[in-house]
């Protein structure tokens, strides 16, 4: 398994690492048995970077990575996140990243994780009323209990990066980065790339569509979020993104390569301080994407993949405007 420097913070991972989010919630029905096997399977492969967050399943999939590290913490880096307030059963959220908050949300996750410290604790979102400061300020004080070892921001601006990095040195910023969601390229790419820090894009598939296998909702399990939360798989907007996968899918297919393998090379060619967490709760999309890492595009396929998926190509937002709180605060 090939390797990326997470920051300036001197931890060591696997160069693509592990969403978990689906295993909990979102996707369809959640098999924990399958969950752990897919863990379990991922790390003999080498994958040692693992993505959670206290709001994915209310708190279980925390307590389901929990199950994992207590087999596996000294060899993997843990990150989680904080921030996304929501009721048991409903997609609508506020977000709370108040100082009194940020110390209530580390020791939940402590508890649930079972573990002592967590590598990297993000920001899941920013609430404006709050100064990035002050929210940083609280986290830096959890970096001086040593229960965090590392900060990071989760969709935010090239600007309140550069504020928070005067705070706190930041280690990592995770945001929705691919072939079909090139927002970072508005200058948080070049600035973290300035102030060392790590880009870890979530959704580097394009939520799976990006593989090729979602021709439309209906193929969806009934409570998979994607059918009624996805925009961009809705009406005129899926054709006209079924396009762009189906190129994709000709190019992939040129190379030898998966249509998922090809994206996801991709993400990971933007640059070294990049590591992609694709989620998947299944072994079988494990392999998959670890070979993505050994897939190597030339200066002429990445021209040829930014004419086929240029800058702003797919049709419809990324999410519906309750999930559009927080976004690049």
């Amino acid at each position: 398994m090939k390797t990326r420097m997470l920051g300036r913070a001197g931890q060591v991972v696997s160069a693509i690492g592990l969403g978990c989010m689906g295993m909990s919630e979102f996707y369809g029905p959640h098999d924990d048995t399958e969950s752990l096997a897919t863990l379990e399977y991922a790390f003999e492969r080498g994958i040692t970077f693992y993505d959670t967050a206290d709001t994915y399943g209310l708190g279980h999939n925390e307590e389901l990575l929990a199950r994992f590290l207590a087999r596996h913490r000294e060899h993997v880096v843990i990150a989680t996140k904080f921030g996304i307030v929501r009721q048991k059963g409903q997609y609508a959220r506020r977000i709370d990243t108040s100082a009194a908050y940020v110390a209530q949300a580390c020791e939940g996750s402590l508890r649930r994780l079972g573990i002592e410290t967590i590598d990297l604790y993000y920001a899941h979102r920013l609430n404006p009323a709050t100064p990035v400061e002050d929210t940083i300020g609280a986290l830096s004080e959890l970096v001086r209990a040593g229960k965090i070892r590392a900060i990071g921001l989760s969709e935010v601006s090239a600007a309140t990066l550069r504020r928070a990095h005067a705070v706190h040195p930041i280690t990592a910023v995770q945001s929705e980065y691919s072939l079909w969601t090139r927002d970072p390229e508005d200058g948080v790419l070049a600035t973290c790339r300035e102030l060392g820090v790590s880009f870890v894009p979530y959704s580097p598939l394009g939520r799976g569509f990006l593989t090729g296998t979602i021709r439309s909702v209906e193929s969806l399990a009934e409570d998979d979020f994607r059918r009624t939360l996805q925009p961009r798989l809705q009406g005129e907007n899926l054709a006209q993104n079924l396009k762009l996968v189906d190129a994709v899918q000709a190019m992939a297919a040129e190379k030898g390569y998966t249509a998922g393998q090809l994206a996801l090379a991709w993400v990971l060619a933007q640059g070294d301080h990049i590591i992609p967490i694709p989620g998947t709760r299944r072994r079988k999309y494990i392999d998959e994407n670890v070979g993505a890492i050994d897939v190597t595009l030339s200066a002429a396929d990445l021209a040829r993949l930014d004419r086929i998926a240029p800058r702003n190509a797919a049709a419809g937002e990324r999410y519906t405007p309750e999930g559009m709180k927080g976004l690049n605060v």
